[in-house]
């Protein structure tokens, strides 16, 4: 089969496109998959793509852009030129952009590429009926909640026009079935980018990396991540590092610059910006703690299944989906109240503290991770892929045995 995915693509910064990168890798491994068309967006001036090797034929097509309100035809012409037997969509709901007319043209292209006669399949990451606006830092304001879950709804309901959709979570699957009587729903866990060879658990030489990797701003916070860490150090003299792995979130541009301003006078404390695919094993592996500094959720967190993938030991906080999550796929940590610092603090410091205790989180993380590999979340896509594609088939010859039957006898 030939299938294009519509999606962010390392280089590019945009949400999700590590997932994209993960789950491609697995495409290519595939015998049933022989060509691969990547419809990402246009990156920035002087970085260009590059087309992986595997198995089968790779093409990467700028399609694209954040915010264009162009994207619903740009996508579908380059969708009529390649003539793919499935198109697969990686998306959550701002992916086509932070405007709400650009986000909601965008989402319009799995609608259109059903009515073009080829089967879309939508991942969805998040769903709006789960987001706690208040903690999320979106509004606390009750009518402006109103209307977003007014457009959250009326997005899912396009969504929703995909020939499927795939959910990450049990919990969102029942949401969705419910709520919106859908019968074109699936669950298709996030699992693990990459199940590395098993690792030490031992904790690395020299200083203590407490570490937090994402795109921060909105509600992934790094200000009391750091505001323990100093706790910690004036508890016990122990030496640490913090590491602060990743971007901003492309909504709040500036955050990770005014937060080192703000915090200039601490020791120890290292901005890497934005971390390449080849890197992200040593960050992972220098680490001694991963830790979750979010005030909210809004779906399932690849960052959790990395830090599992290489053994590390987490500190979460004790909210909504991740918990839920952690307890659905095995994984494990230490909590804490999003806001409470000192409980932050104590969490991070019996991790640091007691070695027998990080090291067993660790190896339980590891265990929930090569559970669930990519690999085998692939398998499950080309379940549904080969379905759809010989229901589309079985379609188009009924309609062309119509179309040659005579309309009078």
């Amino acid at each position: 089969m030939k299938i294009a995915l519509v999606t962010p693509y390392p280089p590019s910064k945009t949400t999700l496109n590590e997932y994209a990168f993960h789950l491609v890798n697995q495409f290519k491994l595939k015998e049933q998959i022989t060509e691969i068309v990547i419809l990402s967006d246009q990156l920035p001036e002087g970085e260009t793509y590059k087309e992986g090797e595997g198995n089968c034929s790779v093409k990467i097509k700028t399609s694209w852009s954040f915010n264009s309100l162009k994207n619903l035809w740009t996508i579908r012409k380059a969708i009529k030129e390649e003539k793919p037997d499935l198109v697969l969509y990686n998306i959550q709901f701002l992916s086509f952009g932070d405007s709400k007319i650009a986000a909601t043209l965008g989402l319009l292209s799995p609608l259109m590429t059903r009515l073009g006669g080829i089967p879309s399949v939508s991942l969805l990451h998040n769903i709006v009926e789960t987001v706690d606006y208040d903690s999320a830092g979106i509004t606390s304001n009750p009518i402006l909640k109103w209307i977003y879950n007014l457009a959250g709804t009326v997005m899912t309901k396009i969504i929703l026009m995909s020939n499927l959709v795939a959910l990450t979570m049990p919990k969102y699957v029942n949401i969705i079935e419910k709520k919106y009587n859908a019968k074109n729903v699936a669950l298709l866990p996030h699992g693990s980018f990459e199940t590395p060879p098993t690792p030490s658990f031992e904790t690395p030489k020299g200083k203590k990396q407490i570490m937090t990797f994402g795109k921060f701003g909105t509600y992934k916070k790094v200000e009391e991540m750091i505001e323990a860490v100093e706790i910690i150090r004036k508890r016990t003299g122990e030496e640490m590092e913090i590491v602060i792995a990743g971007t901003d979130n492309p909504n709040v541009k500036g955050y990770l610059k005014s937060v080192e301003e703000k915090y200039a006078h601490i020791e120890d404390i290292r901005f890497t910006g934005y971390v390449e695919e080849e890197d992200v094993p040593k960050i992972f592996g220098d680490s001694s703690v991963v830790v979750f500094p979010y005030t909210s959720t809004t779906g399932s967190s690849g960052v959790l299944h990395q830090a599992g993938s290489y053994g590390k030991a987490v500190v979460l906080p004790n909210i909504g989906d991740l918990k839920e999550l952690i307890e659905e796929e095995g994984y494990c940590g230490e909590f804490f109240q999003p806001g409470n610092v000192e409980q932050l603090a104590d969490a991070i410091q019996k991790l640091v503290q007691d070695e027998d205790y990080r090291k067993d989180l660790a190896e339980k993380n590891y265990a929930a991770a090569a559970s669930l590999p990519m690999e085998d979340i692939a398998d499950w896509y080309l379940l549904h892929f080969e379905h759809l594609i010989k229901k589309s088939e079985k379609t188009k010859v009924l309609e062309s045995e119509l179309q040659a039957e005579p309309l009078f006898v």
